[in-house]
């Protein structure tokens, strides 16, 4: 089994006076925190505030960025040239950068959300587009890439330091991909059942999946997300279940 893994969750999502998961708390179970930065969720008093907290805490900080689309919660897909992704997600990576500076934290790492990454986690064209991005802002950046997706093939390619992710509280499909929202199989909403079915991968590496055989899947974060009304439930299960194995809770970002 091995000895570390990740703990990444969603945060910053909420926008003016709507709030959005219980970050403060979350901050306190994770490693590293995905903070929205602008398209999908959040604004410039929420990026602060979520980037102080993560400071305060010593969680490690990646930016976020989705489709401009806070209607959706950035889950549908825009229709979008590949090269005006890598724009979008430039201008919101650049976002919490600048209010980072502010805040007196750093971005270590970009991590894609929602539609967005599942478009990038099929589709190479959008996935290098996405990563070309990312290395123009800063070479240095780590990008979060599900676990056995273009995504993750496109920022290898380019040599970029890439940490591979798996998720808590998502169904797979045997290509690896996500199971679509909405359809069997595609949430675990029980925190027990994700718990032991991350204890049992950390052992084998290989993820059950929807109408087939597990899968081997490589790992370095595990994410939980913080939207839910159990989300902050399952992460302490998680990690409790987890450090209860011998498993150090560590960012990927040394």
């Amino acid at each position: 089994m091995a000895d570390w893994i990740d703990l990444n969750s969603d945060l910053g999502e909420s926008f003016g006076p709507w709030t959005m998961g219980e970050d403060e708390t979350m901050l306190g179970i994770v490693s590293s925190a995905n903070i929205a930065c602008g398209g999908h969720a959040s604004d410039p008093e929420t990026m602060f505030e979520t980037l102080e907290m993560a400071r305060d805490n010593g969680v490690i900080i990646g930016a976020h960025p989705g489709y401009n689309d806070r209607e959706g919660f950035g889950r549908r897909v825009i229709p979008m040239a590949p090269d005006e992704i890598g724009r979008m997600c430039a201008a919101q990576i650049g976002a919490l950068q600048g209010i980072a500076a502010l805040a007196g934290a750093k971005v270590d790492y970009v991590k894609a959300h929602g539609a967005l990454a599942n478009y990038a986690a099929k589709t190479r064209e959008v996935a290098d587009a996405y990563v070309a991005a990312v290395r123009a802002i800063d070479p240095d950046l780590a990008i979060l890439a599900i676990s056995g997706t273009e995504l993750e093939h496109a920022a290898k390619a380019a040599g970029a330091p890439v940490a591979s992710e798996i998720f808590a509280d998502r169904g797979y499909t045997p290509e690896g991909q996500l199971v679509p929202r909405g359809t069997p199989g595609a949430m675990i909403h029980d925190a027990a059942e994700a718990a032991a079915r991350l204890v049992s991968f950390m052992d084998s590496r290989m993820m059950p999946v929807v109408g087939g055989d597990p899968i081997k899947l490589d790992a370095h974060s595990i994410c939980v997300h913080g939207d839910g009304p159990a989300a902050v439930a399952m992460a302490r299960e998680i990690r409790a279940r987890l450090e209860a194995e011998g498993i150090t809770i560590r960012s990927f970002v040394q």
